[in-house]
């Protein structure tokens, strides 16, 4: 195990601003591959349904995806190559690194052989309305939503349904972590954790666990067809750096939420990262939200 961690201070500190440990280039890209593997096909798969039944000549027009808060792009990598047609990405974070990263690794092709073209946008997501979103076909983000408020889920729903486009957000956590083996302070943890994603910044209570179910009810009030996908990471031994690493972060929040909880981690490091199971080492929970210009949810 290294030796030193970020501690609680920093992490509660720096987290969700550009050059925080969420947005870590590093982070971003050790978890992607857990990422593409959590996210749901099925509803990509009713997104491209949708998309083949509007009104528009897509073959012509070509589609107008905006990806809110978009890291490194890893969204982009995964989600372009299964949408059919000329697609135009444009890419909004509030760190240039992170965008001049993004668009760089953007596929260039669509499922269908079309181009696919990048721009990117400086800027905060939370202050977007549905006339900055006009002419927009879908709107994506991921491990997003649980950083807003309820009032900035609220008006992304109110911007989406508004400006009539679709909505795919992935990868919201939903508070459900399992470990195996268990250990008596797995809950203690959790609960802390979930209680500082919870938090109060600046004046902003976070969404964290709660986001995906506020995010699915603001749609469906506006009109929108919600369907919700769970979307877990099953962390395996084969990817014990990404474990470790999330696990380090996981321990660091939760301390930054109760202090006492500090006595306990080096203890409970140890146990955690010498495990040897023949399963996943650990299933961290997220839901997937599919919000279409329509009526209904499921």
């Amino acid at each position: 195990m290294r030796s030193q961690r970020s501690g609680p201070a920093a992490w509660g500190a720096r987290l969700s601003t550009p050059g925080s440990p969420v947005c870590a280039p590093n982070w971003l890209t050790l978890r992607e591959p857990a990422d593409a593997a959590a996210r749901s096909v099925e509803l990509v798969d009713a997104l491209v349904a949708h998309l083949g039944t509007t009104g528009r000549d897509r073959a012509i027009e070509g589609l107008v995806v905006r990806d809110l808060g978009c890291g490194t792009g890893s969204v982009g990598r995964w989600l372009a190559p299964r949408l059919p047609g000329p697609q135009t990405w444009v890419l909004h974070d509030r760190d240039l690194g992170l965008l001049d990263r993004a668009a760089v690794g953007l596929p260039e092709r669509a499922a269908d052989g079309s181009p696919v073209t990048a721009r990117t946008e400086e800027g905060d997501v939370t202050a977007l309305c549905a006339g900055d979103l006009a002419g927009t076909t879908l709107v994506t983000a991921s491990a997003l939503l649980d950083l807003l408020t309820t009032e900035e889920v609220d008006a992304l729903a109110a911007a989406c349904t508004g400006a009539g486009c679709a909505a795919l957000l992935t990868l919201t956590v939903i508070g459900d972590v399992a470990f195996t083996p268990m250990d008596p302070l797995d809950a203690v943890f959790a609960a802390a954790f979930d209680d500082h994603q919870r938090r109060d910044v600046d004046g902003r209570r976070l969404l964290g666990p709660d986001a995906g179910a506020v995010a699915a009810d603001a749609f469906a009030r506006r009109g929108a067809a919600v369907t919700t996908r769970s979307s877990p990471w099953l962390i395996g031994p084969d990817e014990a750096a990404l474990a470790e690493e999330w696990l380090r972060g996981w321990v660091d929040a939760a301390c930054a939420q109760r202090p006492e909880l500090e006595r306990h981690v080096p203890s409970y490091l140890d146990r955690r990262m010498h495990t040897d199971p023949e399963g996943p080492l650990v299933m961290v929970g997220h839901v997937d939200v599919l919000a279409l210009p329509g009526g209904g949810s499921r």
